[in-house]
């Protein structure tokens, strides 16, 4: 077979696997922040820095996987 077709293929596996982590993380801190919000009205200030520093962690793994992705398909 063709090499740019296991290059598409392998680019596209990381992205899906590379997302769907990320995806579920940033769900569940964004719904146990408000959870913890909806409990503590008052404390939304310091729920909310923390909790945007962890979903930008989080969005970080996810462009690392498009890095790879990026390298393996046009490398």
């Amino acid at each position: 077979m063709d090499k740019e077709i296991f290059q598409a293929v392998g680019a596209a596996f990381i992205m899906g696997v590379g997302s769907i982590a990320p995806a579920l993380a940033i769900g569940r801190m964004a719904a146990k922040a408000l959870e913890a919000i909806g409990r503590n009205p008052e404390a939304a200030g310091k729920i909310q820095g923390p909790m945007i520093i962890a979903i930008a962690f989080a969005e970080a793994i996810a462009i690392y996987a498009l890095v790879v992705a990026l390298v393996i398909k046009f490398a």
